[in-house]
């Protein structure tokens, strides 16, 4: 490494070039998940159901998992949703408004053995999805 008296601006602009490797400084610095994210780095957002789809679930499990393709109201992106709780797919119908959220899992990548499922629905016509399940509430005619 030089040490001239002109070497720190070399040196500098070293270490830039090299910091954009690391995969998690180059994701925080060029914006890259709020990009791809389809919430647009929202923790929460609206949506309108479309369909009710089953998606099987990856090897070695065996299920068909419930869930629904949502159409975002913020920007008409559509989405798969996952629909947690024992017979929580009764409580949503077609052209509802659900809340979704980020399922967790791997920095916004899809979560355990669903494949292409990155969120879950947490609300159906502003009432808790989990209070449904539960038999807390009850959903309102809209």
């Amino acid at each position: 490494m030089g040490r001239g008296i002109y070497a720190a601006r070399k040196v500098k602009k070293r270490r830039k070039v090299f910091r954009l490797k690391s995969p998690d400084y180059a994701r925080r610095v060029l914006k890259s998940a709020k990009k791809a994210d389809p919430l647009e780095g929202a923790h929460m957002s609206r949506a309108i159901v479309l369909e009710k789809v089953g998606i099987e679930a990856k090897q070695p499990n065996s299920a068909i998992r419930k869930c629904v393709r949502v159409q975002l109201i913020k920007n008409g992106k559509q989405v798969t949703a996952f629909c947690p709780g024992d017979g929580a797919i009764k409580f949503i119908d077609e052209h509802d408004e659900v809340l979704i959220e980020g399922i967790g899992g791997r920095k916004g990548r899809s979560y355990g053995d669903l494949s292409g499922v990155r969120f879950k629905v947490v609300a159906v016509n502003d009432i808790s999805l989990q209070e449904l399940v539960r038999g807390r509430k009850e959903k309102t005619l809209r």
